[in-house]
C-alpha cells in the first residue's frame, strides 16, 4: 500500500486510479502490495495505521514503522553502566611521559585528577603512582539517561543500614547500663531516661510501657514546638509559610473606620496606610506599597520596564529567562544615555552658544533672603549667626589636646611679649598644664598693660595730659593695632570730645577737597603708634558726614515757597 505522504498531492485521475486499485485489492482481484522485505501488506489495514508519519516515511509501502526494532542494542539497556572505580592492572613503577603530573595515571590530566593535590607530584617524586582507570564507553539510551538509580549499588544501602543498626544497638545497651547503675529509687527519673531512649531509637521499653499515656502535655510538645517567627517545621523539615504572630496587631484593627485603607482578607494585604497624616518612618504600619517602593524595588521596576521596551523594539531581552543579560544591557543603556546627553549638550552649546546662562547663582543670592539668622555690625561685618569655622589641619597636633587644654598651641598671641600660647588659659609656656580662667586672670595681672594701668600717675604727667595721650590710651591703640577685632565691631564706646574734634576735622577735609594728608596731624598729636591710622571716633565722623547715595531722598530739593 502506497503512502499518501510519499505520493504527495495527486491529480484527479491518479486519485481515481488509486481508489480503484485499493478496492480491487480488498476484493481479491488484484495482488496485495509488498513491503521492502517482500511480505504482502493486508489491504484491510486502516489508513491511519498503514500510513507512516513524515519523519519515518521511506517513500515505499511499508509497515516497519509499526514494528519494534529487531536489533538488540546493548547500549540502550537500563542496566548498562560503567564499572565505577575499576583499575586496569597494577600501577607503573616510573612516571610515564604524558601521564598525570599529580598521581601518575595515564588516563587523565592534572586538571582532571581526583586525587588529593600533592605538594610534589608523581612527576617529580616517582612515588605512589596510581594505576590507570578503565574507561568505558557507555552510551545510555533515552530510558537509561533518565533513570535516577542507574549505577546505584544496593550493597551500599545495606552497609549504611547495618551501620545504623549497630549504632542503635550500642545506644540501647548504654541506656540499659545507665538504668541498671542508677542507685536512686526515683521512678520518674528512670521513666524520663527510658522515654529519651524511645524518642531517639523509636523503640518501646516493656518495663515502663508507652510514653504517650504518661507524658505531660508540656513535656510532650516542648521539644517539637516552633519558635516565634520560625519558617521551618521541626518534624518534617519542610519550609512552611510564616503566618502572623499572635502578639502582632492585625492590619484591619489599626483603623476601625470602614472608609480607611482597603484590606484584602484573602492575601492579608493592605496597600495604603491605615492611618493618614503620619510620616511613614514613624508609623507602626505604613502600608504594603511603602515597602514595595523602598529599597531596591524601584531599580527592579526600572529594569523590568527596560526589558519590556527592548522586547517591543525587537530585541531578545527577557528579565526572567536571562536576568544577567538584562542587567548588563540596562547598565550599558544608562551609560550610553549619559554619554549622548553630554555630547548633545556640548554640540548645542557649540552651535548656538549661551553657556553663561547655564551657570546658576546660589538660591540665597537669587532670592536675596535666607532663613538663617545673621546679625551684622554697623560696618557690615558678621557679629552673630554665621561664625567663621576654625581651620583644622590633617595633623594630630590640631585635634589632640594635652594637659587638660581645650585649644592647641599657637591659638593665642601675646601682644606685649610677642609670644604664642594657648587660647584657653593664655599660657605662653609650651606643654604646660592648663589653668583655665584662673590662668587668664593671672596672665592679665602680670601683664604690662595691667601694671601700667594700676601704677600711680606722676604730677608732671597731669600737666601734660592735653599734649600727650595717657598710658591707657596708648595701650588701647596698641591693642587695636594688634588684635583680631576690627574697627566698628562689638560694643563701640565713643568719646564725645574726640568725636566732636573728628567731625570738625572731617568737615575741614571735605571743604578743602579731601586732599590734605592727615598723617602729619596724627604725628603732631602722637597718635601714630601702629598700622591703624583711623580711630573709632574718626570712623564714626566719616560715616556721619558721608553722602548716602542709596538714599532716594538724598538729592531731593524742595523748591516750593511757603
Amino acid at each position: 500500500m502506497a503512502s499518501s505522504s510519499a505520493a504527495g498531492k495527486l491529480s484527479r485521475e491518479e486519485y481515481r486510479r488509486q481508489k480503484d486499485l485499493d478496492a480491487a485489492r480488498k476484493a481479491g482481484t488484484a495482488p496485495a502490495a509488498l513491503d521492502e522485505e517482500g511480505r504482502p501488506i493486508n489491504p484491510h489495514i486502516p489508513q491511519y495505521i498503514s500510513q507512516a508519519p513524515w519523519y519515518l516515511d521511506t517513500g515505499a509501502p511499508s509497515l516497519s514503522h509499526q514494528r519494534r526494532p529487531t536489533d538488540d542494542r546493548s547500549t540502550d539497556r537500563l542496566d548498562n553502566w560503567y564499572d565505577r572505580g575499576a583499575k586496569a592492572g597494577p600501577a607503573a613503577k616510573k612516571y610515564r611521559k604524558g601521564a598525570c603530573e599529580n598521581c601518575g595515571a595515564m588516563t587523565h590530566k592534572k586538571q582532571d585528577c581526583l586525587e588529593r593535590p600533592r605538594r610534589k607530584g608523581a612527576k617529580f617524586t616517582n612515588k605512589d603512582i596510581q594505576a590507570d582507570e578503565i574507561i568505558q564507553d557507555t552510551t545510555a539510551g533515552y530510558a537509561a539517561k533518565r533513570d535516577r538509580w542507574n549505577g546505584y549499588d544496593p550493597a551500599e544501602h545495606k552497609r549504611v543500614y547495618d551501620e545504623y543498626e549497630a549504632m542503635e544497638a550500642a545506644r540501647q545497651k548504654l541506656r540499659e547500663e545507665e538504668i541498671d547503675n542508677q542507685t536512686t529509687t526515683d521512678l520518674a527519673a528512670a521513666r524520663k531516661l527510658a522515654k529519651a531512649g524511645k524518642g531517639e531509637g523509636k523503640t518501646t521499653d516493656p518495663d515502663f510501657g508507652s510514653s504517650d499515656e504518661e507524658d505531660d502535655d508540656d513535656e510532650k510538645y516542648a521539644d517539637a514546638a516552633d519558635a516565634v517567627g520560625q519558617k521551618l517545621d521541626t518534624k518534617t523539615r519542610i519550609t512552611v509559610r510564616n503566618l502572623r504572630i499572635r502578639e502582632d496587631t492585625a492590619k484591619y484593627l489599626m483603623n476601625l473606620d470602614p472608609d480607611s485603607a482597603y484590606y484584602d482578607p484573602k492575601t492579608r494585604s493592605m496597600r495604603d496606610a491605615p492611618i493618614l497624616n503620619v510620616p511613614p518612618e514613624e508609623a507602626k504600619f505604613a502600608g504594603d506599597n511603602f515597602y514595595r517602593f523602598s529599597g531596591e524595588a524601584p531599580e527592579v521596576q526600572k529594569l523590568q520596564l527596560f526589558a519590556w521596551n527592548a522586547a517591543s523594539e525587537g530585541n531578545d531581552v527577557h528579565l526572567n529567562a536571562n536576568p544577567t543579560q538584562g542587567q548588563l544591557l540596562h547598565a550599558d543603556y544608562q551609560e550610553t544615555k549619559e554619554k549622548m546627553k553630554d555630547i548633545s549638550k556640548v554640540s548645542i552649546l557649540a552651535k548656538y552658544g549661551g553657556e553663561q546662562y547655564l551657570e546658576k547663582a546660589p538660591k540665597e543670592l537669587l532670592q536675596g533672603q535666607t532663613e538663617n539668622y545673621v546679625e551684622y555690625s554697623r560696618t557690615g561685618h558678621v557679629i552673630k549667626g554665621k561664625e567663621r569655622a576654625k581651620a583644622r589641619s590633617k595633623y594630630p597636633e590640631d585635634v589632640v589636646y594635652i594637659n587638660n587644654h581645650t585649644d592647641v598651641w599657637g591659638s593665642y598671641y601675646d601682644i606685649a611679649s610677642g609670644t604664642w600660647g594657648y587660647a584657653c588659659c593664655h599660657s605662653t609656656l609650651h606643654i604646660s598644664y592648663c589653668a583655665g580662667e584662673a590662668g587668664k586672670e593671672a596672665t592679665y595681672a602680670s601683664s604690662a598693660q595691667h601694671l601700667l594701668a594700676s601704677a600711680p600717675e606722676p604730677s608732671a604727667q597731669l600737666t601734660q595730659s592735653k599734649e600727650e595721650p595717657k598710658s591707657e590710651e596708648k595701650m588701647e591703640r596698641i591693642e587695636q593695632n594688634y588684635s583680631k577685632k576690627r574697627i566698628g565691631e562689638g560694643d563701640v564706646q565713643l568719646d564725645r570730645e574726640r568725636l566732636a574734634e573728628a567731625i570738625n576735622e572731617e568737615k575741614k577735609r571735605k571743604a578743602k577737597g579731601g586732599g590734605d594728608d592727615d598723617r602729619s596731624s596724627k604725628k603732631k598729636k602722637g597718635l601714630e603708634s601702629g598700622s591703624h591710622d583711623v580711630t573709632e571716633e574718626e570712623l564714626e565722623a566719616y560715616r556721619m558726614n558721608r553722602r548716602n547715595t542709596e538714599d532716594p531722598m538724598a538729592n531731593y530739593v524742595d523748591t516750593e515757597d511757603y
